[in-house]
Order: C-alpha cells, then sequence, then structure tokens
C-alpha cells in the first residue's frame, strides 16, 4: 500500500469510488458529499492553506482517501476530517486506519488541536472506527460544510 497526496489526475477516480460508497450504503445524496460539486474537483479543493488530501493506493489502483479541510465556521483551531471513504474490496486491511492516522497527524503540522467531523448513520462501519480513535459525539454541528444531511458529528482532541 501506498498513501500519497492527491494529484490533478485523481480527480474522477476519487468522484466515482465516493459516490459508489454512498450507493453502497444507500446514503443520502442530496445536501451530501455525493452531490456536492467539489467532489468532482477535489484536487483544486485541498489547495486551500492547511488542508491535505491523503489517497491510498494498492498495485496501482486507488483504494481510498482522507483528508482534513479548514471548513468554514470552524473555531481557528479547528479542522474537519474530510473524504474518508473505501472501497469495498480496500476495507478491513488497516487501509482506512492508516489514512485517518496521516490525517490527524497532518492536522497536528497544520497547528490545529481538534479535529471534527460529520456523518450519517448509514455508515455505521466508520462510526465504530471513529469512536475507536477517540471521537465522542456531539449534539450539532460546528461550521458550514453544507452537508445538511449529516445528523452525526463527532469530535476528537489531537
Amino acid at each position: 500500500m501506498n498513501i500519497r497526496a492527491i494529484k490533478i489526475t485523481d480527480n474522477t477516480l476519487l468522484a466515482n469510488m465516493i459516490r459508489a460508497v454512498f450507493e453502497e450504503y444507500n446514503a443520502p445524496k442530496c445536501g451530501s458529499v455525493y452531490s456536492d460539486e467539489t467532489t468532482d474537483h477535489l484536487f483544486e479543493l485541498f489547495q486551500k492553506e492547511k488542508s491535505i488530501l491523503w489517497v491510498a493506493e494498492t498495485e496501482g489502483e486507488i483504494v481510498g482517501c482522507c483528508g482534513v479541510y479548514p471548513t468554514e465556521g470552524l473555531p481557528d483551531d479547528c479542522v474537519e476530517l474530510v473524504k474518508f471513504y473505501l472501497s469495498a474490496h480496500a476495507r478491513g486491511k488497516g487501509i482506512g486506519k492508516a489514512l485517518m492516522q496521516k490525517s490527524i497527524e497532518s492536522a497536528k503540522q497544520f497547528g490545529y488541536s481538534t479535529v471534527y467531523l460529520e456523518s450519517f448513520p448509514a455508515f455505521s462501519d466508520a462510526l465504530g472506527i471513529y469512536e475507536k480513535q477517540g471521537f465522542i459525539k456531539l449534539d450539532k454541528s460546528l461550521g458550514k460544510s453544507g452537508h445538511t444531511s449529516c445528523n452525526i458529528w463527532m469530535i476528537k482532541k489531537i
């Protein structure tokens, strides 16, 4: 497995993989990453200062991604964990954990002290991973992600 920063040539493959995960889990398409036009332009999105999207490859195939992004409206010391998705055949192999740890390490290097995330009950497998990594549930959303269908919010001090 190789974990590297996103390249512009990854845009279409990542958008297709992310949308396939939404379809697999029957997750909300409206008001989520699925319908967010930035999903088709992730390389450009992650050119923002103090953000990064990590991409996992196995045998030259993109199998997952995860990153951090300074979502509008979050406190200055807080960054959002975003775009945490794995292809079906890549799950259960430690790839997700490695991507998340790399993203959290990047958040620390950028000077953040808190990581926030948003999710759905449909992604119950990921919720267990978040809890194992020390994320705790919040009663309401933070920031202005624009993903109005998300109804699970979590935070972690790093």
